[in-house]
């Protein structure tokens, strides 16, 4: 193993913590900290429509200048830049990962080479999608495709489930603050039946469009979630050619000109389930929702943050700077977990979004070099809206486990109608009085002779502001959170593109699901091949009641 390629190696990192210690005396405690004069200047950075304060982050000048000295021993913005051109990142698998691909409006190439070993221009491919999908919602909204009832479309429902619905629902729900829709769409992800009688209620069959989202069509809760439609739709007297359409590999079982969908839309092996929103996964359910043009605006911010990301020195890059300071706190302060706290409603999605893309990139037990590492990566990834996450958590964040947490802030909210006052204040003021008042308590605490409301502070936090909910810089903050996965996995010297760790469950439940087959089959079929565990929980579920062990 070459030892550079180890941040734990690196001159810098080591030099770093030799300064740490001194984070313990009391003129280190963030409340004096964040006193200092100009720490706000000094310690936040601002690109375009996005403002990232980490001032409250517990480093100074030192600490912070070793970090940004750690990124350049380890060439972290060369690896950011070959990812985008298309080098062989996603080691175990052998392929790129090229999601930065799918918004690239430049007018440069990139060339990989494919399974029968031709190399071809992806761009070419990426655009040719973009094309089709902008003429089939086109011709979907102007009604020039209508269901099989000669009906306009009014309602879209996904099928899929983690990176094929978890991104697309953050940047759907973020938008409808903004913009109209022109279909409203709903999430049929769990195999949960009552998750699917739930979508059945609230749509008409005549004026709905089934989209499937499945890379290799193989998925086990999507398919099931398909066979469960393709029922409702026979028994509804509508056939899949008329109102069912498919986002799918090339070839794919959803690709087969044998069995006739409405319209099928190619993904792409060199874009991961979870980085794959500003491909045909995102591009065709929001073109439907909201327009094309606005699927574009969405991409433009989006590729502006990428080569903000790619271009921009260490030191001034908020995604790696972000991404360092993660790694700082798992690794050299020892934080196990972090908060994505958004004070906007719109953006309620996007913690469960974050938490896919983090936790399935980084969640890794070995290098890139297939060594088991002695270091720590990832973190655990949890959070709801702000204020209502103050009254669920902010408990625990002020007096129990401590955890960094990354408030984000909307300047100009979506609603543009009257507003009242309460005690002189906006409710959109009143909710950044909270935001602001949440980063400050848990930095300085609070002290009291009584125990029970001593609050010791000295909580890291970071704050994220984006200007307004447009579609340019809702694509700003997905490609911000994908950049900023991506340089942690490069720093930590783990393939961020990779999940065995999803497969592997899946892989175990087909001998159990083999003994529920076979019951199915035959009533008086004894469970066996199986632990005695799952056999119990077995019974329950056919007696359908619960029985002792």
């Amino acid at each position: 193993m070459n030892k550079p390629d180890l941040f734990v190696n690196t001159n810098a990192w080591k030099k770093l913590l030799k300064e740490i210690y001194k984070l313990n005396y009391k003129e280190f405690h963030l409340k004096n900290l964040v006193c200092q004069k100009n720490r706000l200047k000094l310690f936040s950075r601002q690109h375009c429509n996005l403002f990232f304060d980490f001032s409250k982050q517990r480093i100074d000048n030192l600490i912070f200048s070793y970090l940004i000295d750690m990124s350049e021993e380890l060439n972290i913005k060369d690896k950011f830049s070959a990812m985008t051109k298309g080098a062989v990142v996603n080691v175990t698998e052998n392929r790129p990962a090229l999601h930065t691909a799918a918004r690239d409006f430049s007018t440069s190439e990139i060339f990989i080479t494919d399974k029968d070993n031709n190399r071809h221009n992806i761009l070419l491919d990426i655009r040719g999608v973009n094309r089709k999908i902008k003429k089939f919602s086109g011709q979907v909204h102007d009604k020039t495709i209508l269901s099989g009832s000669g009906k306009a479309f009014t309602d879209a429902v996904i099928i899929g489930i983690g990176g094929s619905y978890l991104g697309l629902s953050f940047i759907y729900n973020a938008m409808l603050s903004n913009y109209q829709t022109k279909l409203k769409l709903h999430f049929l992800s769990n195999v949960d039946i009552d998750d699917y009688a739930q979508t059945i209620q609230t749509v008409n069959p005549d004026t709905t469009l089934w989209i499937v989202i499945s890379k290799s069509y193989t998925t086990i809760e999507t398919m099931a979630n398909l066979n469960q439609v393709l029922l409702h739709l026979q028994k509804s007297n509508i056939s899949p050619e008329k109102q069912l359409i498919t986002i799918t590999s090339k070839g794919s079982p959803g690709d087969n000109p044998e069995d006739p969908v409405l319209e099928s839309f190619h993904m792409f092996d060199f874009i991961g389930g979870r980085y794959s929103a500003t491909s045909a996964v995102g591009g065709v359910p929001l073109s439907l929702a909201f327009g094309y043009d606005v699927f574009e605006q969405f991409l433009k911010g989006a590729h502006e943050m990428d080569l903000y990301a790619a271009c921009s020195d260490n030191g001034e890059n908020i995604p790696l700077i972000a991404a360092l300071l993660n790694v700082f706190n798992s690794n050299a302060l020892g934080y196990k977990a972090n908060g994505i706290i958004p004070y906007s409603s719109a953006l309620a999605k996007l913690p469960s979004h974050i938490q896919q893309l983090s936790m399935e990139s980084l969640g890794k037990s070995v290098t890139t070099c297939n060594e088991f590492l002695d270091y720590s990566t990832g973190s655990i990834i949890f959070g709801e809206p702000g204020t209502n996450a103050q009254h669920s958590f902010f408990q625990l964040a002020h007096q129990g486990m401590a955890f960094p947490i990354e408030f984000i802030g909307v300047i100009n909210p979506g609603y543009k109608g009257e507003c009242s006052q309460f005690k002189g204040v906006y409710n959109h003021q009143e909710l950044w009085a909270n935001m602001l008042s949440q980063a400050h308590s848990l930095a300085a605490g609070k002290n009291s002779s009584d125990n029970a409301r001593h609050f010791p502070g000295d909580r890291p936090s970071s704050t994220l502001i984006i200007q307004d909910l447009t579609a340019e810089n809702i694509g700003k903050l997905l490609s911000f959170y994908e950049a900023k996965t991506v340089f942690e996995g490069f720093i930590l010297n783990i393939n961020p593109f990779d999940q065995f760790g999803v497969e592997l469950g899946k892989f175990n439940a087909q001998d159990i699901r083999k003994e529920i087959v076979s019951k199915n089959q035959n009533s008086q079929y004894k469970i066996q091949n199986i632990d005695d565990t799952s056999k119990f929980y077995l019974k329950l579920l056919f007696n359908k009641k619960i029985i002792k062990p």
